[in-house]
């Protein structure tokens, strides 16, 4: 690729200039309190805005947060986010109370040599996720006025041609951040040539949202273990029984064609963690595939599954991991996601988590991040690359 870096800018000097940082700090809050569960985002982008701290830059810290609808909403304010950001660089982080407004221009004409500013939820000004470019280009006119330099460090959000993303590097001298230079790196090891055998381990809820993967992977993977809700479907497909399972009856002949074509090479749940309701104190028992009670539902794949997993998993060299295997916050059925997980860390390979649930699992659950290769922080993004699909965000620094 054919993209500057942040210590391309450096070299050239940023002390005293503006320099406007895409980031990506879309973190969980609880919803009682509003703190935040799990700041794995912000740390990942310390060393980006470390380096242009430590240079005397300007920083303009702007970023995401959850849905909100094209107008402010209190419940995806960043201010929670600036208070984090701030105690992890140890200095106050100034904090606008809207993006390009009043607020945003004047702590953005406040800041000192070395200062950070967070402009507050990009989302919540129509313009970031226009579709008319008209509308997305006025709102990228205002953000860009903001640095003389712009640098993306949100790989969560380069697969999306929002106006922070896609537009504002059109309009400033730009540069790919530290953290998006190392996504890249690593996810082009598994789309190149990587290390045999390859294999993928595939969760979460729906089919749907893992086809397009599965079907850019499935020539290139040596096993591709699939667990999680979408194992539902697969196993329907083998014309099992599957109670009030998770089920995309939609998806249950494609599924069949897949396994059909894949020669062997994907592996299913051989027993699963059945219950009686969708709850944390939900009775419950394992069960074989084929025992499956009509009136049951799976939500967790059982210990001979993760023991087949895990023998599929020490004999690789290259393993992507993307997607839970059951659902993980409630303890009585984390024991799949957690198995997988701690077979992956002992495996003699290099190990990528392909973000969203599955790095969330990995906090929440305490393993050492430092076992795995690299922890992604794009689940979408990362799932999209490997799918060959070309990214407007990369694209843009790329221009």
């Amino acid at each position: 690729m054919s993209i500057r870096t942040l210590d391309d800018l450096l070299a050239e000097g940023v002390s005293g200039r503006r320099v406007l940082v895409r980031a990506d700090l879309n973190v969980p809050l609880d919803k009682q309190t509003g703190a935040i569960s799990d700041d794995g985002r912000i740390r990942a982008v310390l060393p980006t805005l470390g380096a242009l701290v430590e240079a005397g830059a300007k920083v303009v810290v702007c970023s995401h947060l959850g849905r909100p609808k094209g107008a402010p909403d209190p419940q995806f304010s960043l201010r929670p986010v600036a208070g984090r950001l701030g105690e992890l660089l140890g200095a106050p982080v100034h904090f606008a109370t809207d993006t390009v407004g009043d607020s945003a221009r004047s702590t953005v004409a406040d800041l000192a040599d070395g200062q950070v500013a967070l402009l507050e939820n990009l989302r919540f000004n129509a313009g970031e996720t226009s579709k008319d470019e008209a509308e997305r280009g006025a709102f990228a006119d205002q953000l860009a006025a903001f640095g003389d330099a712009y640098v993306d460090d949100a790989f969560g959000a380069v697969h999306r041609k929002h106006a922070s993303v896609f537009d504002v590097p059109a309009r400033l001298p730009h540069v790919a951040g530290r953290l998006v230079l190392r996504e890249v790196e690593v996810l082009s090891k598994l789309t190149g040539e990587p290390e045999r055998p390859y294999v993928v381990v595939l969760g979460g809820s729906k089919v749907s949202d893992k086809l397009a993967v599965i079907e850019a992977l499935l020539p290139t993977v040596d096993r591709l273990l699939i667990g999680g809700g979408m194992c539902f479907t697969f196993l329907k497909a083998q014309g099992l029984e599957v109670g009030t399972s998770l089920l995309e009856k939609d998806m249950v002949e494609t599924c069949r064609n897949l396994l059909e074509r894949s020669g062997g090479k994907i592996l299913l749940p051989v027993d699963v963690v059945v219950a009686d309701a969708f709850a944390p104190d939900a009775a419950h028992d394992t069960v074989r595939v084929d025992g499956i009670p009509s009136h049951r539902l799976g939500l967790d794949v059982g210990p001979e599954t993760v023991a087949g997993f895990t023998a599929a998993l020490s004999q690789a060299k290259t393993i992507f991991w993307n997607g839970p295997m059951g659902v993980f916050e409630m303890p009585a059925f984390a024991a799949g996601t957690r198995g997988i997980a701690e077979a992956i860390t002992k495996a003699d390979a290099f190990s990528v988590v392909g973000g969203g649930d599955s790095a969330a699992a990995v906090r929440a659950l305490g393993l050492d991040e430092s076992s795995f290769g690299h922890i992604s922080t794009g689940g979408g993004a990362s799932l999209e690359y490997l799918e060959g699909k070309a990214l407007p965000g990369i694209a843009a620094l790329e221009n």
